[in-house]
């Protein structure tokens, strides 16, 4: 924890003669634990719709439904996909096969909760702006407090002119971060030319 850093939530509590005991070794003075909370995805399907035009070598060229000519490069031999028993890979498209790739986005709202403790005896405080504590390891550290913070000493709630030197607190740190996931997945779909009735499915 660096010197001066900012306090999001800061609770400090009274502790007994016996310090509260962490999982950490003890040599480590800040004990930090992270967890993801996951809200509910949404999803959006987009469909694009085309023609095979041709195919050279591993690059596919499609005319799409709004008559532009996309060039998909670099479709991979390793892409095989299993239609009426036979694995048909971009050699095996034709011209006049109608493509359907289908795009589902998935977007779940994610929260990172970070909360980190320390230990320590009150060295100095300055309400309502810091407090000194002597860390464990024997070190001393600043803390600034938010402007309007409460504490809780010995169950008992207060403000930064509660704490008095000598008193050993606990002080918490929380931060939630709010985060966004976003993973795609598509599936192309098609249909040989009416003489050669074969459903066809290709990776991207």
């Amino acid at each position: 924890m660096n010197s001066g850093s900012l306090w999001t939530r800061y609770s400090v509590m009274l502790v007994a003669a016996v310090l509260v005991a962490f999982a950490a070794s003890s040599s480590a003075q800040v004990q930090s634990t992270t967890t993801t909370t996951s809200g509910i995805p949404t999803k959006d399907v987009t469909i694009e719709k085309g023609e095979v035009v041709a195919v050279k070598g591993n690059n596919l060229f499609v005319k799409m439904a709004d008559g532009t000519l996309r060039d998909f490069p670099n479709v991979p031999e390793s892409a095989k996909v299993t239609v009426d028993g036979q694995q048909l890979g971009v050699h095996d498209l034709k011209p006049g096969m109608i493509l359907v790739r289908a795009t589902v986005t998935t977007t779940t709202p994610q929260v990172v909760t970070t909360v980190q403790s320390v230990t320590g005896k009150v060295l100095k405080v300055t309400p309502p702006l810091s407090v000194i504590l002597a860390l464990e390891n024997g070190e001393d550290q600043m803390f600034k407090i938010p402007e309007g913070q409460k504490f809780t000493v010995d169950g008992q709630e207060t403000d930064a002119w509660g704490l008095r030197e000598g008193m050993k607190v606990t002080a918490t740190k929380i931060v939630e971060v709010p985060e966004t996931v976003v993973t795609k997945q598509k599936l192309v779909t098609g249909t040989m030319p009416p003489d050669v009735p074969v459903l066809i499915v290709i990776p991207k």
